[in-house]
């Protein structure tokens, strides 16, 4: 164990975004995604809403990936996973609810093993997994999510039910949009947006507005990554010996945690180089 200097490092956005439907989820997604890259052919919608995600292609060259039923974790995984190997900057995943809700998702698998409490110890590894590939992607994630009214049966002044209005709350697992970023949520069908969640400290507290590229730019200007990661990434691959790998290692401090893997797979190749090289002259 060892203590060292609190240092903000290169990091890849995960941005919620949430509304009703007719809010402008999707549209406000692929906006923000543009801000983020500035390159619409670096951009994949993981489609879950009845190819919505195709009716906005006029914005630009988008790539869209279409996912139907069963909507099982696996399944989502497997679709960031095609979007990181296609070269993607940014997935947006729309939407995540029907990884809880859906036909095949958590909820019903949970149903069809019983309904049990302790069935959840099946389902919830399933869904944390999903969660984590979330978090752990080379790419800037933006998911979208369902609100729904949420309701409560309280007993009234007069010894009566009655039932209570809370306002709306996301569809999927409590607690996800803790994981994220940023988390925006849409409060009308004029797209105005306000943050209910807020790392960055330039969304919270301040007047609702309508999300846009330049939100995107912003984002990205806090994050730090201007392509950094992916100019270091293909340093690594090209380092012939462990010294070099080791001064591009120490150049670049912001990036070292989110390339420490990539680090050691390469160190790993070059002491197994450079030992069949000594072994070939000997």
């Amino acid at each position: 164990m060892k203590l060292h200097i609190a240092k903000k490092n290169v990091v890849k956005l995960r941005v919620g975004i949430s509304g009703a439907s007719g809010f402008g989820k999707t549209y406000s997604a692929l906006l923000l995604a543009h801000g983020i890259t500035q390159d619409w052919s670096k951009i994949a919608v993981i489609d879950t809403e009845n190819a919505s995600a195709n009716l906005y292609s006029d914005l630009g060259p988008y790539h869209v990936l279409p996912l139907r039923e069963p909507y099982a974790p696996e399944r989502y995984i497997q679709a960031i996973e095609a979007c990181e190997k296609a070269g993607m900057e940014v997935v947006i995943i729309d939407s995540i609810s029907h990884e809880w809700i859906g036909v095949g998702g958590c909820l019903e698998i949970h149903h069809s093993l019983g309904g049990r409490f302790q069935d959840w110890a099946v389902i919830t590894p399933r869904h944390q997994r999903f969660i984590e590939k979330i978090l752990s992607s080379r790419c800037h994630i933006i998911t979208t999510t369902r609100r729904k009214i949420d309701y409560s049966l309280d007993l009234g002044q007069n010894g009566k039910t009655q039932v209570v209005k809370h306002g709306t709350k996301e569809v999927t697992r409590e607690g996800f949009e803790y994981e994220l970023t940023v988390n925006f949520e849409l409060v009308n069908d004029q797209h105005l947006a306000k943050a209910s969640k807020d790392r960055t400290g330039l969304f919270m507290g301040k007047p609702e507005f309508v999300i846009n590229s330049a939100t995107g730019k912003k984002l990205l200007e806090w994050s730090g990554d201007h392509g950094l990661l992916e100019q270091v990434e293909q340093k690594i691959s090209q380092c012939q010996d462990l010294e070099e790998l080791a001064n591009l290692y120490r150049k670049h401090p912001a990036v070292q945690q989110s390339l420490q893997e990539l680090f050691k797979k390469r160190k790993i190749e070059l002491s197994r180089l450079n030992g069949q090289v000594t072994k070939t002259n000997d």
